[in-house]
């Protein structure tokens, strides 16, 4: 259920950050979200690196949730002290490199169609990050491309499974 939980708001936060990249929504209005979802990521890492079930597996999924945690923080406060974002580009070069061996353990050991989809996520949002790497701390042209990724990202790998999973249809 948690993970549903997260991935609903990984899905409303990538949805809306596409929308904003695609200038419908203002930069100040974009915080919210990023800070709810931030801490609803922070709050899932602490339940799973401290919680009194953490293990080894949870402790991994916490450690790569704080990913996105400290990427939709470090989002709002770009937004709230206008900076340009380079140090978010470098930081999504080392999320996305980081993605490449847990999308390779995730498939190689996956036994479940669900498993597979979990793997897939983590390349979707390896390209993502990697996209916002190259917009950001190199500045290229790609502002369009990355707008429609993160969107389509925001509805495919998180609000329609965490949708499906918050109602125990997946």
């Amino acid at each position: 259920m948690l993970l549903g939980f997260l991935l609903f708001y990984v899905g409303a936060v990538l949805f809306l950050n596409g929308l904003w990249l695609m200038d419908r929504i203002q930069d100040r209005e974009i915080v919210v979200i990023n800070i709810v979802s931030g801490l609803v990521a922070a709050g899932v890492v602490i339940q799973g690196a401290f919680g009194s079930d953490a293990g080894i597996q949870s402790v991994r999924a916490a450690a790569l949730t704080l990913m996105f945690a400290t990427t939709y923080l470090w989002v709002a406060y770009n937004r709230l002290v206008a900076v340009d974002g380079r140090g978010l580009g470098w930081f999504s070069l080392f999320v996305a490199i980081t993605t490449v061996p847990v999308f390779l353990r995730g498939i190689s050991g996956a036994q479940s169609m669900t498993e597979v989809w979990l793997a897939g996520n983590w390349l979707i949002w390896g390209v993502l990050w990697f996209m916002y790497f190259l917009l950001l701390a190199l500045g290229r042209p790609i502002l369009r491309q990355t707008a429609w990724v993160t969107l389509i990202a925001g509805i495919v790998t998180g609000w329609l499974p965490g949708f499906l999973l918050l109602d125990g249809l997946l």
